[in-house]
């Protein structure tokens, strides 16, 4: 294991952990609202969020799937060191990781069944910035919303074929340098 891995944590584990699990939880329970997380320092080419939702909620038990954009020997070690999760590959991931490019095959990660729905993939997804409007604009509506918000989105016809699998689906995180914003599964998507 290489040395840096073992830098980069939370300081101080319990409280940082419980913040960020916090700003996590307010982003997908109302979606299009961006939070800030900090405390983490993981190695490039991952964001500070990315870093802050590994450690939040990433352990031995959650298998992550590395896209190529973000997979490398620094950035492995450190999530092997800091979260213990295992690198797997799509079908086996609870949680996949890499910027919008590494996600072209997104049917090849876990929807979750009629019996189990919740055994699905997150995939979190580092974008250069996150915001409200620009390109790829879009209006969101559904739960934990209460009249409408919008977000800036990749491509926003692979999320509204998301939504339609519902209650089936992905759920998404969106992470930009120290911000979060999430995208849930039961989320409609208009684009503007």
């Amino acid at each position: 294991m290489r040395a840096d891995a073992l830098t980069g944590g939370f300081a101080d584990a319990p409280r940082e952990a419980a913040i960020g699990f916090r700003a996590v939880m307010q982003a997908m329970a109302r979606p299009g609202t961006i939070h800030r997380l900090g405390g983490a320092k993981p190695p490039l080419p991952l964001s500070v969020a990315a870093g802050v939702v590994l450690l939040t909620l990433c352990d031995p038990e959650t298998p992550i799937f590395l896209g190529d954009s973000v997979k490398n020997q620094d950035v492995t070690s450190w999530i092997s060191f800091h979260a213990g999760s295992p690198i797997v590959s799509p079908a086996a991931a609870m949680f996949a990781l890499g910027r919008w490019d590494d996600f072209r095959q997104l049917h090849a990660f876990p929807i979750g069944s009629a019996e189990y729905p919740d055994r699905s993939a997150t995939v979190i997804i580092e974008m250069d910035e996150l915001g409200a409007t620009g390109e790829g604009s879009c209006r969101l509506t559904g739960p934990g919303i209460k009249d409408h918000s919008s977000l800036c989105l990749p491509d926003p016809a692979t999320f509204q074929s998301n939504s339609a699998l519902f209650p089936l689906g992905l759920d998404f995180i969106l992470t930009a340098g120290d911000c979060v914003a999430a995208l849930p599964r039961s989320t409609k998507i208009e684009v503007l």
